[in-house]
């Protein structure tokens, strides 16, 4: 039996060739695959793949927050970041949320095939084109400076910030989260302090810009 790999991913076209692709490697065998983020919680909770394959920006809920949520829960599921983000920030969080590997989009086939074969056998897997980068980025700053804005919010308030940007109501997020409404305010207000933004559209560009949401 080969690798079993979970694709996740909300372009289908990519999502599509690249399960095509994986398709035709003899070891390598896709087991499920989906666009959307709270049903991959549910899939790869389900189908226990060996490695799955995250992108970062995923409408519902972001590839940073399923590999947070999954890593502890599924010890044995390695996450693989494949990202079109190739800022150190981004890399940074995916590994803190504990991503065993992250590649960029662009990369060959041959490359992906490896570093899925890497991080299935326990080890980690780093971009060429993005590890300079990272290293160069670590020892320029602090662990103190690498911490940003992001991660100052909670996880329920990482997740709050993401429905707002996705135009979801306070009552629709209430209702999704199981609170009241008076919760989710307070959170928006919370989130609004944290990061010293006054208004949802500012909330909203904040989001697209640090890959909380797709949109």
């Amino acid at each position: 039996m080969g690798i079993r790999v979970f694709l996740v991913d909300d372009h289908n076209i990519f999502r599509e060739s690249l399960r095509l692709w994986l398709e035709s490697a003899a070891d390598i065998e896709v087991v499920g695959e989906t666009g959307e983020g709270q049903a991959a919680l549910a899939l790869i909770k389900k189908k226990k793949p060996d490695v799955v394959l995250m992108d970062v920006a995923m409408p519902g809920l972001n590839g940073f927050e399923i590999t947070r949520k999954i890593t502890p829960q599924l010890g044995g599921v390695k996450v693989v970041a494949l990202s079109a983000y190739s800022e150190r920030k981004f890399v940074l969080r995916m590994f803190r949320a504990g991503a065993a590997g992250y590649l960029i989009k662009d990369c060959v086939f041959k490359e992906l095939a490896y570093a899925i074969k890497a991080v299935a056998k326990g080890q980690t897997y780093i971009s060429p084109k993005i590890a300079d980068i990272l290293v160069n980025g670590c020892l320029k700053h602090s662990a103190k400076d690498a911490l940003d804005s992001f991660s100052a919010l909670t996880e329920r308030e990482r997740e709050v910030l993401q429905h707002i940007a996705e135009g979801k109501t306070t009552k629709e997020t209430a209702f999704l989260f199981k609170v009241s409404i008076k919760t989710i305010e307070t959170h928006r207000a919370q989130i609004m302090e944290k990061l010293k933004i006054d208004s949802v559209a500012g909330l909203t560009k904040y989001a697209i810009r640090e890959g909380i949401t797709s949109l």
